[in-house]
């Protein structure tokens, strides 16, 4: 058994979660607009559905605004239905071939819903990473039981791994420490 590549396969996994945790931050709106709002919002065109980044360039003009700037013309509907039924609460408004969705500020109440969100996208990160470390636990307990490795060695690697595992979960906290401070300022 080769604890590095173990470790190092730990370790990948391990950031490979934050990244998914700091994308779905992106998309959590905070006091000010961004494009990355509407990364989960797929539009329904030439007969298949679409991300909205496919078929429209979003751009933050303003603080609170984003403009959408649908290629094509025959697909305004489209994106306008995809937004609304998006549930971020947006109200499209048209303009040529650009939409305008602008951002009211956030109320209190609603902000406090968008930490909550925010606590369980870090929750589910860090189920992530407990089911890889479990995968990984298991995977040096069944080199242990074969006879691969001695228990001296997996006492030793299963100590190691847990290290790698208590800082990412840190890195975590971090992460969503971050976000909520960032959702709670005005």
């Amino acid at each position: 058994m080769d604890f590095a590549s173990l470790k190092q396969e730990a370790e990948q996994k391990a950031a490979s979660t934050i990244e998914v945790l700091k994308k779905e931050y992106a998309g959590l709106r905070t006091g000010r607009a961004s494009v990355n709002l509407l990364d989960g919002v797929r539009v329904e065109v030439y007969g298949a559905e679409m991300p909205l980044n496919q078929v429209a360039t979003v751009s933050t003009p303003e603080p609170q605004a984003i403009s959408v700037s649908v290629w094509d013309a025959s697909n305004i509907a489209a994106v306008e239905k995809a937004i609304r039924d998006s549930g971020l609460g947006l109200n499209p408004n048209t303009a040529g071939g650009v939409i305008r969705l602008n951002l009211p500020p956030l109320t209190e109440e609603r902000r406090k819903e968008l930490v909550k969100v925010a606590k369980k996208y870090a929750e589910d990160g860090h189920i992530a990473l407990r089911n890889v470390r479990h995968d990984l636990m298991n995977r040096i307990k069944k080199a242990e039981a074969d006879k691969v490795i001695s228990e001296d060695d997996m006492k030793r690697y299963s100590e190691d791994l847990q290290k790698v595992f208590d800082t990412k979960g840190a890195e975590i906290d971090v992460v969503a420490k971050q976000k909520e401070t960032d959702i709670m300022s005005v």
